[in-house]
């Protein structure tokens, strides 16, 4: 009888076990429980061992390290590659970026993320499906609706492209933040057709040329009221030094004392005594 009692005994503490799922290091659990009818309160954080044979129940594991995403499209071969996202400035012309940013999932956030995206499921491709669903669709709002704020110009001017990569970033960690994720890091390079790039570089080009002429007729016109003063100064020692020509020299050069060395000049009486 006691050796019935004791198996009976280990076989429920090997279905307990068996009914359990352990939330692995670095990860952690949301448990889902009552199928959750009652919202976010049947959502709770998990550690260790979670029973999970109760109908209704589900264990989300999340691992809490920075997953690595980035924007992915198979080729005619069916090999996964990196896909080219196209966009518009504001003078709608086309440019492309390709996309990777890297984010992780805090403890503090686990429950928001899982109750709000359960609908993806518990398996181990939960992020997976949360990068493809959310998280990237997200990304791609932000870069098609914040490229129709800059002209093509201001792009490809310098620092241009980094603040426009500056801007989605930001954007982009506040739409994360909502979710309950953490963007960690995010990069967005521009690229432009070779027929815009060289379509901009004559334009510069061009106003370069601009700016030289500009430069050169500015020059060219001090120079023209330089020999101007010259021909003036010419004609003014031609007339030749004259009296009242003299006096005015001596006018703005004298401190009011009578010279008392050499001649007084004409115009300066002698004072009788």
């Amino acid at each position: 009888m006691k050796k019935l009692i004791y198996f009976i005994f280990a076989l429920a503490i090997l279905v307990s076990f068996s009914s359990c799922s352990r939330v692995d290091p670095n990860h952690v659990g949301v448990q889902m429980v009552n199928y959750g009818k009652n919202g976010k309160s049947d959502y709770t954080l998990q550690k260790g061992l979670v029973w999970t044979v109760l109908p209704g129940t589900k264990l989300f594991e999340i691992p809490t390290w920075e997953q690595k995403g980035e924007f992915t499209e198979e080729n005619s071969e069916g090999d996964e590659i990196q896909k080219t996202i196209h966009l518009k400035s504001s003078d709608n012309t086309e440019f492309s970026t390709r996309i990777t940013y890297s984010y992780c999932i805090v403890e503090e956030s686990a429950v928001d993320v899982v109750f709000n995206n359960s609908h993806l499921g518990s398996g181990s491709d939960f992020l997976e499906k949360l990068e493809n669903n959310v998280l990237e669709v997200r990304i791609y709002d932000i870069l098609k609706e914040t490229s129709r704020e800059f002209s093509t110009d201001y792009l490809m001017s310098q620092g241009g492209s980094l603040r426009y990569e500056d801007t989605v970033e930001i954007l982009v960690t506040n739409k994360f933040k909502e979710i309950g994720v953490k963007l960690v890091s995010f990069s967005c390079p521009l690229e432009f057709s070779k027929k815009v790039t060289e379509k901009i570089d004559q334009r510069n080009e061009v106003n370069t040329n601009i700016g030289v002429l500009d430069q050169k007729i500015a020059e060219q016109k001090k120079t023209n009221e330089l020999e101007e003063l010259k021909t003036q100064q010419m004609i003014i020692k031609s007339r030749g030094i004259t009296p009242e020509l003299l006096q005015q020299q001596f006018i703005e050069k004298w401190d009011g004392s009578a010279p008392i060395y050499g001649s007084a000049p004409f115009f300066i009486k002698p004072i009788n005594k």
